[in-house]
């Protein structure tokens, strides 16, 4: 066929929505004369079939030819057929071998062609849209360093949330930590950790003023446990997907309210019941949080979920790394740890002590010396006595008690015994 002759079969494309067969001559059909038959809006003209079957059409469609239905395999590989005409290919394939094969390999050339993108917006799209705003226009009132982990998380949080339905609401999941002697669980729902979620922030909440989302029903147990437990109990029904509001509005108060708080040094105290943390402190212990029951709800209605920004991780890590003195020492004050090595008495404060060098792998991650014997006491490179090794993800899943110490997966040198207290240590960091 001449390029003359391609071109009027074009515009007889154009005007019909198929491609007529043409003779040596040029004529349609083959027949030496132009027959223009009579089509509906929105049908397909005819075309003769030619070593090939003919697709069955349609209830008051023509049925294509073979070669028409050929012409369409490269636009049916790209999705662009119309609803019609990719029945009608589809059909044509069931019963022509040559055409089914010719359409495997347009369809894999096409996938080779475009990678298949999710539709999942990229996690980091609110921070950079954030950041190429403020550096046009500087916020009148920024939200301080400490708190920005805490504000990223609950956005991401909530962002998971927006569009579970009542099947996700209710799915079952279940909580984990190491209750310093032994793994421990709770079972709930997805609303149900939401729920906790707005109980334990609530402790920031008091310490800042503003209203407590328990009310009267908080109790004299200010532990995490105790609230969340009080709210449960409170509730005539179960949590459901009502509570995101209530939730989603405290994160928005608690993080409006830092930024207007002048607390440049941390001096505000937030109670925990059996300890306290300072207001830098505790914002980044509910961004860890938030991360940690976020990825649960994520696990529980089989949905990824990636780890925070490596700047906040760092600023979480820091924090862990320096409640492990403390909470070595609380565990050596219960038996649940060995006293110093030889008898000695504890190291006075603000003098060298023994150590050991906790190394955190990731883009997160650093090093770290924990002193051993006091929480006053300095760590020293000099008195190093053993060194840990640990993934980001897995150091995290350990401070989160869902990993057992004995089962972390860590590289190790030097004093075992040293090793295995502070192992222990982090995950005794974890609570309900």
């Amino acid at each position: 066929m001449s390029g003359a002759e391609r071109s009027r079969g074009r515009e007889e494309f154009e005007r019909h929505g198929t491609y007529e067969e043409y003779d040596e001559q040029g004529v349609p059909g083959g027949t030496g004369e132009r027959e223009v038959s009579e089509v509906a809006p929105g049908a397909v003209a005819p075309g003769p079939p030619a070593g090939g079957a003919t697709a069955p059409a349609a209830e008051g469609a023509v049925p294509l030819g073979h070669r028409v239905l050929k012409s369409l395999l490269g636009a049916w590989a790209l999705a662009a057929c119309s609803a019609q005409e990719a029945t009608a290919v589809e059909a044509h394939l069931a019963g022509c071998e040559p055409c089914a094969e010719e359409a495997r390999r347009l369809r894999t050339a096409v996938g080779l062609l475009q990678r298949p993108e999710s539709l999942d917006l990229d996690p980091a799209l609110r921070t950079r849209v954030l950041a190429s705003c403020l550096d046009r226009r500087p916020p009148r009132i920024p939200v301080p360093e400490w708190a920005v982990p805490y504000d990223a998380e609950a956005a991401r949080l909530d962002a998971l949330l927006q569009d579970f339905g009542d099947g996700e609401w209710h799915a079952p999941v279940r909580l984990r930590w190491f209750d310093g002697r032994a793994p421990a669980s709770r079972r709930t729902t997805v609303a149900g950790v939401i729920a906790h979620l707005l109980s334990v922030d609530g402790l920031i909440a008091v310490a800042l003023g503003l209203d407590d989302p328990l009310g009267d029903t908080a109790g004299d147990d200010g532990s995490p446990e105790g609230r969340t437990e009080a709210y449960w109990r409170a509730s005539h029904f179960p949590p459901t997907r009502s509570i995101r509001v209530p939730w989603r509005d405290q994160s928005h108060h608690l993080v409006r309210t830092v930024s207007l708080t002048d607390d440049t040094d941390g001096a505000v105290p937030v109670s925990y019941g059996a300890f306290e943390l300072s207001l830098h402190d505790a914002m980044l212990d509910r961004a860890f949080e938030c991360w940690v029951h976020a990825e649960d709800i994520a696990n529980a209605v089989d949905y990824p979920y990636d780890p925070p920004a490596p700047r906040h991780l760092h600023q979480m890590f820091d924090l862990a790394v320096r409640l492990l003195p403390l909470t070595l020492a609380a565990r050596r004050r219960a038996g649940l740890a060995a006293p110093p090595r030889g008898g000695r008495h504890l190291v006075p404060a603000g003098e060298p002590g023994r150590s050991l060098r906790l190394e955190i792998e990731g883009l997160g991650g650093g090093e770290w010396l924990v002193p051993l014997d006091s929480p006053g006491a300095v760590a020293s490179a000099e008195h190093e006595v053993a060194h840990v090794a640990l993934d980001e993800v897995e150091f995290c899943r350990l401070a989160a008690g869902h990993v057992p110490p004995q089962e972390a997966a860590a590289g190790q040198v030097g004093d075992r015994e040293a090793i295995r207290d502070v192992l222990f240590a982090a995950a005794s960091l974890s609570r309900m």
